[in-house]
């Protein structure tokens, strides 16, 4: 049992969607909160990440994505301040699960992201935080 001076430490999760208000410093803000790192935005909610920019492409919870693929058929890759390729096998097992993948810097993922959400179509993407 955790004394009470312990602090609770909780799975990083935003139960709802959200449009991103804010990116840069390492990482974001929606829905009145912050968040310090990468996201992951799925149809479930925005989830914290472990992913960076030296690797872009980690990180497990990665793997939620393609839990919920039959509510997503775009997935924006926003990979930090430059653009970079998808591995060919990640790029594979996307359009197997029926997702178009799209990489780009991070700033163009949150823009095309908001804008897509607001148009109500299924999309989702992983961000790398910036400085």
């Amino acid at each position: 049992m955790a004394e009470p001076s312990d602090p609770e430490i909780r799975d990083a999760h935003y139960p709802r969607r959200a449009p991103i208000d804010a990116y840069g410093n390492g990482g974001f803000r929606f829905a009145d909160m912050s968040h310090r790192g990468s996201i992951l935005c799925l149809p479930s909610g925005i989830y914290g990440w472990s992913a960076d920019a030296d690797e872009p492409f980690g990180g497990a919870r990665l793997l939620k994505a393609f839990e919920e693929a039959e509510d997503i058929r775009f997935f924006l890759y926003g990979t930090g301040a430059d653009i970079r390729r998808v591995p060919p096998a990640l790029l594979d097992r996307f359009r197997k699960a029926g997702i178009s993948c799209d990489p780009m810097s991070t700033g163009a993922a949150v823009r095309t992201y908001n804008i897509m959400l607001a148009e109500g179509r299924p999309v989702a993407a992983a961000l790398i935080a910036v400085d």
